[in-house]
């Protein structure tokens, strides 16, 4: 009995002394690290917390972050890797819709390639058996044309010769007919009497013999028979020498024909080069004795065998092999393939913005703008190399080898020709960044004039408010488009005027936010933690920006996401209304102000489209993320 006793006692001894000691750890965690699990103390909410905690669980504002995230990043890392010329046009290229088979020729033609030509956005092809195909962007939904839709007396004769132009294609079939479809408005085919037309000659509507080429331009046309009889027709406005080379053609005899953007090219039988009109061309480069003053007077005694045209540059193959190329050089049309020795071209021909020529030994070269790696087939093997407007193709024994150049446009192109995918998102980076640098502009006025208004309050308080409403009465949009006409009467930069922009959209959309935040610190400055920061000697500006300031910062986030919001519609209205950021330089705003037509609205709506549905989606996503900040940060809310 007493050694069972005494094991009791020793048990309960133990006991309590673990007791005792747990109790001591248990108050010496309270005491210095705040508690324990086992208990329950008042947690601290701050924003970091509610963030952390609430937002998270909002499905609709995590998608909302995450999307404007990647949109951030892709128009601020895109640009890298999208180029964009300010001050590129091309009036080939205007009004494309949304396509991506620009150079991808159809299945049937790929083995059987006896010739292909492009002028503009859609390129035709022919086959060994005259079959006609068209491929590439056919429509033009003003006119209410297709290039695709192929007449059918051309699939039932089957074509002989054809040629594509801006807005139309003309065919000569097997038995002779002339047949043309597309756009017809400024006389590019048929004998109507047009005003400003040249028009086609009757006798083409006849049964054709003996035809050398056909040829399209922009908004003309042209034919040359094999004994030298050369015909053009057309819109004398789109092309200026028309009608004073086609009253020289009638005593001339005629190899060839070729259309730059605004003038025709003849080449005449007896190697001349024949314009109609003096001083189209002043200096040319040659392959032979590198530039060259005046072109006219250099090929005075020279003849030509072959020539070739794209926009504004034409190219011309004299009878020794050398190799002229004359106009304005924009995209490196004057820097010439290096051929080795004894070597010389056969043949030439021209796209948009480079040319593509293949050698007497069988080399393919390339020149001229590459942007879309439509010269990417320089220094291929081919008996015959094509240029689309912008592609090139490489053919052998009719069989294709290569197709380069551009495939498309993910969103179509504006009514300039410009890429509206690469406006887009050098536009986004514009916008994004007038938006976000006016809010940051407009929250430190907000956070100083609210600030010091609620701390010190009395007449300080009574100034600050009185010039916040006369801030809040301007009525905004006015005032910021008188003074952006006002800027636009000084002689200044882009760069300062955007600069200046950014700082209107701040400097007048602070005062709501001011309010907000002087209210909130008229609130805090009651509270203790104020009190025993005045009585510990704390400098009272610092009291309103590093003690009461941190306390209010939900609401100045919540604010300031919105107002990003706002800014960026500011601007885009701005832009819009021809106030903001100017063309040819990009913002979402002044794109949709390039749509502001009722044609474009009707027809082309990728160009209103796709600049309307980014804003939406980022003023959209920024609205849902301020809404969500405002739920999780407020802690008297649930955060569901």
């Amino acid at each position: 009995m007493g050694f069972k006793h005494e094991k009791n006692w020793l048990r309960k001894s133990f006991d309590g002394t673990v007791y005792a000691m747990k109790s001591v750890y248990r108050w010496c965690k309270r005491a210095f690290f705040g508690g324990n699990k086992g208990l329950k103390v008042e947690q601290i909410e701050t924003p970091t917390r509610l963030l952390r905690e609430r937002f998270f669980r909002k499905k609709a504002a995590v998608g909302a972050l995450v999307f404007l995230l990647v949109l951030f990043l892709f128009v601020f890392i895109a640009p890298a890797f999208v180029g964009l010329d300010m001050n590129y046009t091309d009036p080939l290229q205007q009004n494309v819709a949304p396509v991506y088979s620009l150079r991808k020729l159809p299945r049937a033609l790929k083995k059987q390639i006896a010739y292909i030509d492009g002028f503009s956005g859609f390129t035709v092809g022919m086959s060994a058996e005259g079959e006609v195909f068209v491929w590439g962007n056919g429509q033009d939904k003003l006119n209410g044309t297709d290039m695709k839709d192929v007449p059918k007396q051309i699939l039932d004769e089957g074509a002989r010769l054809m040629a594509a132009g801006k807005d139309h294609a003309l065919v000569l079939t097997r038995q002779g007919s002339l047949i043309g479809w597309g756009d017809k408005s400024c006389g590019q085919y048929g004998t109507e009497a047009l005003l400003n037309v040249l028009p086609m000659p009757q006798e083409l509507t006849e049964r054709l013999n003996g035809v050398a080429q056909i040829v399209c331009g922009y908004q003309a046309s042209g034919l040359v028979k094999e004994d030298g009889r050369g015909y053009l027709w057309g819109n004398t406005n789109a092309v200026r020498n028309l009608p004073a080379l086609n009253d020289r053609l009638r005593d001339e005899k005629i190899r060839k024909i070729c259309f730059t953007n605004s003038i025709a090219v003849s080449l005449l039988k007896d190697g001349r080069i024949e314009m109609g009109l003096q001083g189209l061309f002043q200096s040319a480069i040659s392959s032979h004795n590198g530039r060259i003053n005046q072109f006219d007077a250099y090929m005075v005694g020279r003849k030509a065998v072959d020539i070739a045209a794209n926009n504004k540059c034409l190219a011309v193959l004299l009878e020794d092999g050398e190799l002229l190329v004359t106009g304005a050089f924009e995209n490196g049309e004057d820097r010439l393939p290096a051929l080795v020795a004894g070597e010389y071209f056969t043949s030439l021909d021209g796209g948009t913005r480079h040319f593509v020529g293949v050698s007497n030994f069988g080399n393919v070269y390339a020149w001229g703008d590459n942007a879309y790696g439509q010269c990417d087939v320089n220094g291929m093997q081919g008996d015959a190399a094509y240029a689309g407007a912008l592609q090139s193709y490489v053919v052998s024994e009719g069989k294709l080898l290569k197709a380069s150049g551009l495939k498309g446009y993910l969103m179509g192109t504006d009514g300039r020709g410009r890429d509206v995918f690469a406006r887009i998102v050098h536009g986004g980076k514009m916008t994004l960044t007038i938006g976000g640098v006016a809010v940051i502009v407009s929250s430190l006025i907000a956070i100083l004039v609210g600030c010091i208004a609620g701390y010190f309050g009395g007449w300080v308080d009574l100034l600050l408010m009185r010039v916040t409403e006369i801030f809040s009465s301007i009525p905004f949009l006015p005032f910021a488009m008188l003074l952006s006409q006002i800027i636009k009467n000084y002689n200044v930069s882009e760069t300062l005027r955007i600069v200046i922009i950014m700082l209107i959209l701040g400097a007048l959309s602070w005062t709501g936010l001011a309010r907000i935040i002087r209210g909130q610190v008229l609130a805090e400055r009651e509270k203790e933690f104020v009190t025993a920061a005045r009585a510990m000697g704390v400098k009272e500006v610092k009291i309103a920006f590093k003690h009461v300031l941190p306390n209010i910062i939900s609401v100045v986030l919540v604010s300031m996401t919105l107002d990003f919001a706002g800014c960026l519609l500011t601007e885009s209205s701005l832009s819009y209304l021809g106030f903001g950021v100017q063309p040819p330089r990009p913002t979402w705003g002044n794109m949709l102000s390039g749509s502001n037509s009722s044609i474009v609205i009707q027809h082309y709506w990728w160009q209103w489209l796709f600049p309307a549905l980014f804003l939406s989606l980022a003023v959209i996503c920024i609205n849902v993320i301020g809404d969500a900040l405002q739920d999780v940060l407020n802690p008297k809310g649930k955060g569901d």
